[in-house]
């Protein structure tokens, strides 16, 4: 299949591109961008004008629910989520049932995704064997199976020397290990951040010292073993500068903040708001402003969906019984577009955040649009404004605090391998 994108702006962060530019792709791949090539006859045009074209993008954090937990989401709902989002390739964390613990799982999910022919799927392998944090895994074996790194998604790992183990095993091998920063004993039981809303609600609370914490223990581990450490979804100021001291120093640590983060505060739980009900919880307007300054000056590396699809009826218990999460995939364009708007930064870098930054962190070749990549591309409507409800949502998680907000841009079509995997139904 060979297709002509034209007339669209063409943003490529990765390659400083940001012109009125054309691309051509045959063969899955991107064969020119600009000046059509000698001999090319397009099976398909598509006119982009009035829309952006930029890579596919590249979430680091989305729970797919397989196997295990298809009563909450299924992978053929929450892949068409993906790419109805313009999320072409994600990252899965291992608290699956069971988790992905042994190879066998891990292929049995990529071949799934496979068949689907949709968004390209990137295991993280768990650290420790059911994630009870005692018994490492076998991480080589879990690489060869075909995970990108590991983790102990948000389940516990309070025996540092289990950590320390860890840490020496990858950085043999020259894997990334993924960590939540959080000290199990601080945050145990507690549903909201440790301020006002929490002491005017009477909900049980997690201290911002719980994240500063266990990072600086990371942090410590991480420059005895010599690991390449990527912290997922830091949330409060503290965290934040504790990786912008670290990062000064030189030691190889990434970050990455979930998108709803970048928005929220404890303010907007409300009167117990179940849907703002997230790990880590929602923190003080402080935190989020330190978030957004930290996006800004690129102390936080990227941006994630943190996607956790809930089923309805777990969310609709009280605030402190319901089942922490929020729908995200298809927010992740529009929530960043929002940030970026609202702070001054320039669509290409609110770009690069969940495009070339996301590869860079998982050490692939892709995450941009040159000449002999494969052909995943994005192309959206920064213009177009919609509204965040349950039937416009294709995955089967229907909650987000976002609910009955108007959100800026909307993803037109999606390519995976130069194949239009989603296009948006024409609008009457």
């Amino acid at each position: 299949m060979k297709i002509h994108i034209k007339n669209g702006r063409l943003i490529d962060p990765k390659n400083h591109i940001d012109a009125q530019c054309d691309v051509f792709i045959a063969a899955g791949k991107v064969v020119a961008v600009g000046a059509m090539p000698e001999n090319f006859t397009a099976n398909r045009t598509i006119d982009a004008a009035g829309l952006v074209i930029c890579p596919g993008l590249v979430d680091l954090s989305a729970r797919l629910r397989e196997p295990g937990y298809e009563y909450k989401a299924t992978l053929e709902s929450e892949m068409l989520a993906a790419v109805a989002g313009g999320v072409t390739s994600l990252v899965c964390p291992p608290d699956t049932d069971p988790p992905l613990d042994e190879p066998g799982l891990v292929e049995m999910l990529k071949h799934r995704a496979r068949s689907l022919n949709q968004a390209r799927v990137y295991p993280l392998g768990a650290l420790t064997q059911k994630l009870e944090g005692e018994r490492l895994t076998e991480m080589a074996e879990l690489h060869d199976a075909g995970c990108i790194g590991f983790s102990h998604a948000d389940m516990p790992l309070s025996d540092t020397l289990v950590l320390m183990r860890a840490m020496q095993y990858a950085a043999t091998f020259g894997f990334t290990v993924w960590l939540r920063p959080q000290d199990a004993f601080l945050a145990k039981d507690g549903v909201a951040h440790d301020g006002e809303v929490a002491s005017r609600l009477g909900l049980p609370a997690i201290p911002s010292c719980a994240e500063s914490i266990a990072l600086s223990a990371i942090l410590s581990l991480a420059r005895e073993t010599g690991a390449r450490i990527h912290i997922c979804r830091l949330s409060s100021r503290e965290g934040i500068a504790l990786i912008r001291a670290a990062k000064m120093e030189g030691l190889p640590v990434t970050c990455d903040i979930a998108v709803h983060h970048a928005h929220l505060s404890e303010m907007d739980i409300g009167f117990f708001d179940s849907n703002c009900h997230l790990v880590p919880p929602l923190r003080s307007q402080r935190d989020r402003d330190a978030l957004r300054e930290g996006l800004v000056d690129g102390t936080i590396d990227a941006i994630c969906s943190d996607h956790t699809p809930v089923d309805d009826d777990a969310k609709l218990l009280p605030f402190a019984e319901a089942e922490a999460g929020a729908t995200g995939l298809e927010l992740l364009l529009p929530l960043t577009l929002k940030w970026a708007k609202e702070t001054g930064v320039s669509l290409p870098a609110a770009i690069a955040r969940i495009t070339s930054e996301p590869t860079r962190i998982l050490a692939l070749n892709n995450g941009h649009l040159g000449a002999g990549q494969p052909a995943d591309v994005c192309i959206f409507d920064p213009e177009r404004y919609w509204k965040v409800e349950p039937g416009s949502l294709k995955s089967q998680g229907r909650n987000t605090p976002f609910l009955g907000l108007e959100l800026q841009g909307k993803v037109k079509y999606t390519l995976v391998e130069g194949h239009v995997v989603y296009e948006a139904p024409t609008e009457i």
